[in-house]
């Protein structure tokens, strides 16, 4: 049975990504766009669209061509939208990165990107210089002003008019995230300029965000969640967005109150802490009306406690970054679940074992079908096949169930990733590491329960000589970044394997 939104299919153009939000911006003037809740630098409408005119330009002077990479290796600040959409306006591929990376992190995905130009937050400069050394990237900007890196500023000095340049939103990228999908290594996706466009008016026409909200901007822009549920939605609408490079429960009650909040985007370790801090009862949060989640499954009883405390209302929504990425969303009324799909997307449940379309109430696998699904896994037809079937459905790799109103549940997950506060986190990724190590035989990785995290990440290893779990732990985290570090070690004699040499995690899992 196929499953569909109750609301009408909603009118998708044939246009780009950033000309479709620059129409909108010119009638909204002197309308704050961005406030930077770290020293309160105001950027307008009108502003972001000169900004991002006169940098596409200076790009375009400096090489970037259709189809460049072009790469944002930062913490959210009002300078990322302008860096995202002046490479959107030219053609271009932008690749978004964790700040949180590693030198090795950040280097594998520019190579893997084909990554040409890389701007990078202040914080982290140092590391993409250090990165820069073994790559042949034309040029390194900084936002603000650093040694060893051409300020971004100083592509605002152009006046020139934008190269006139094609786009086949259809087709054309406009930016590629990189995600694991259900198992492996991180991957980039491929998304275009019409997904990113359809994602937006699916989800205007099911949220509450409008022009007078002013909206939560903590969660990271490099992840698809804070790109385009935040960043883009609200520049589509109108409304205000406040940046935060990072979540600090103190600080981000303190912007709550000084910039009358009304739209809080948050994930699940966020509702647990404004659940439960004694620090929320200090700030005047009356201005905050709504709360949504997204990116990791939220506990019906935190989202209650949440909302209570909070007098607010909860929307929760469902997605991929291989779906730009919503594809589910509660509606009025609805406080368990993920709702029910979004307009112009199909969403069905699957028998796991024959692949058979199941009716309500039947457990099986979700997958979905809409114009928000990506166009492909770069570089690896392979991987696009086993996520996206021959008839476009993406199937998730989470087990769930759609009640007889159409509103899904999610109940477990078919796919090996670890999500720690909405991160992913690939096992093996971290089994690979393991594995360079020279006393380490074998490894296998899986999700343990965290309250406050959702899951982390647990290692088992078998030794080929001696070596302490604490040494194990280290050797990890000096290599990856601080989310996807070992939380817990144990050693094992052997690691359980299916006949064609699988992992069998959940003969793990049921270890502990």
């Amino acid at each position: 049975m196929i499953f569909r939104a109750p609301e009408s299919p909603v009118a998708i153009p044939d246009v780009a990504l950033t000309p479709f939000l620059l129409e909108r911006a010119a009638s909204w003037g002197d309308k704050t766009a961005m406030i930077d809740s770290t020293n309160g630098r105001v950027l307008t409408y009108a502003g972001w669209a000169d900004a991002v005119r006169r940098a596409a330009t200076s790009l375009a002077r400096r090489g970037l061509r259709k189809g460049g990479v072009f790469a944002i290796y930062s913490a959210n600040c009002p300078d990322y939208a302008i860096a995202f959409h002046a490479v959107s306006l030219l053609g271009g591929i932008v690749t978004t990165i964790n700040p949180m990376y590693t030198v090795e992190e950040l280097t594998r995905q520019l190579q893997d990107a084909g990554a040409s130009y890389l701007v990078a937050g202040p914080s982290c400069l140092d590391k993409a210089l250090e990165s820069a050394k073994s790559l042949t990237l034309r040029e390194v900007f900084v936002f603000g002003e650093a040694a060893g890196a051409t300020p971004f500023d100083s592509l605002l000095d152009s006046d020139d008019d934008v190269p006139s340049v094609s786009i086949d939103p259809q087709n054309d990228i406009v930016v590629m995230p990189y995600s694991s999908g259900t198992t492996g290594l991180p991957k980039g996706v491929m998304l275009t300029h019409r997904n990113l466009v359809a994602n937006i008016l699916q989800c205007e026409a099911v949220f509450s965000l409008s022009g007078d909200a002013v909206a939560l901007g903590v969660l990271p822009f490099f992840h698809i969640y804070g790109m385009v549920v935040i960043m883009n939605l609200s520049f589509h609408v109108g409304a205000t967005v406040v940046t935060m490079p990072r979540f600090d429960l103190e600080q981000c009650l303190q912007a709550l109150e000084k910039y009358r909040i009304t739209y809080a985007y948050l994930v699940p370790p966020i509702f647990l802490a404004f659940a439960r801090s004694p620090l929320v009862d200090n700030y005047d949060l009356s201005a905050l009306t709504t709360l949504f989640s997204g990116a990791a499954p939220l506990s019906p009883e935190v989202a209650a406690a949440a909302t209570k405390r909070l007098h607010c209302s909860l929307t929760q929504g469902y997605g991929m970054t291989e779906t730009s990425p919503c594809t589910h969303a509660t509606r009025a009324g609805q406080t368990e679940g993920v709702g029910e799909p979004m307009p112009n997307t199909e969403s069905k449940i699957v028998n796991l074992e024959t692949g058979a379309e199941l009716g309500p109430n039947e457990e099986g696998e979700i997958c979905v079908r809409g114009l928000q699904v990506m166009k492909g896994y770069l570089n690896r037809p392979d991987a696009t096949a086993a996520m996206i079937d021959a008839a476009g459905w993406l199937h998730t790799g989470d087990v769930g169930y759609a009640d007889d109103r159409g509103r899904f549940f999610i109940v477990d997950r078919v796919k090996e990733l670890i999500k720690y506060k909405g991160m992913q986190i690939a096992p093996a990724e971290l089994e690979a590491l393991l594995l360079t190590h020279p006393a380490i035989a074998d490894a296998a990785v899986i999700p343990i329960a965290d309250e406050e995290a959702g899951q982390v990440p647990k290692a088992f290893v078998v030794l080929r000589s001696g070596v302490t779990t604490e040494e194990i732990q280290s050797f990890v985290a000096l290599r990856v970044a601080p989310y996807k570090k070992l939380r817990h070690v144990e050693i094992t004699d052997v690691i359980p394997r299916s006949p064609s040499g699988k992992i069998l995690r959940r003969v793990l899992a049921a270890r502990g």
